[in-house]
């Protein structure tokens, strides 16, 4: 079953939900608003997504929270992730033992769902 994390009125998490149900590619969506993913469900992410991709610092939260002047390790940078899930960059899709973060069409189109 694919797994789609996100927010509802992301317009990426949209743009991906979209494409699924045109491929009728069947799939569960967890909010990060009711389900915030936790530091086993990040830890399996990142092991086959790198912390740079996975962290969203173009978002509004990143630049709230001023992130950019922090000097912040990579623990640190995982425990913001947990602590505010709108740091994830979005959507964050698992499928066969694989996760693809966003949404870029091409990429959906490729991947052996």
């Amino acid at each position: 079953m694919v797994k789609v994390y996100g927010i509802k009125n992301c317009g990426s998490v949209k743009k991906a939900l979209n494409f699924l149900e045109q491929k009728k590619i069947p799939y569960e969506f967890i909010d990060f608003k009711k389900t915030p993913p936790n530091k086993e469900t990040l830890g399996k992410w990142l092991q086959s997504v790198p912390l740079k991709i996975l962290f969203n610092t173009k978002g509004t939260t990143y630049k709230k929270l001023s992130l950019k002047d922090k000097n912040l390790s990579e623990e640190e940078i995982k425990e913001y992730l947990i602590k505010e899930p709108n740091l994830i960059k979005r959507p964050v899709v698992e499928a066969n033992h694989q996760v693809i973060v966003g949404f870029k069409e091409e990429e959906y189109e490729e991947f052996k769902w």
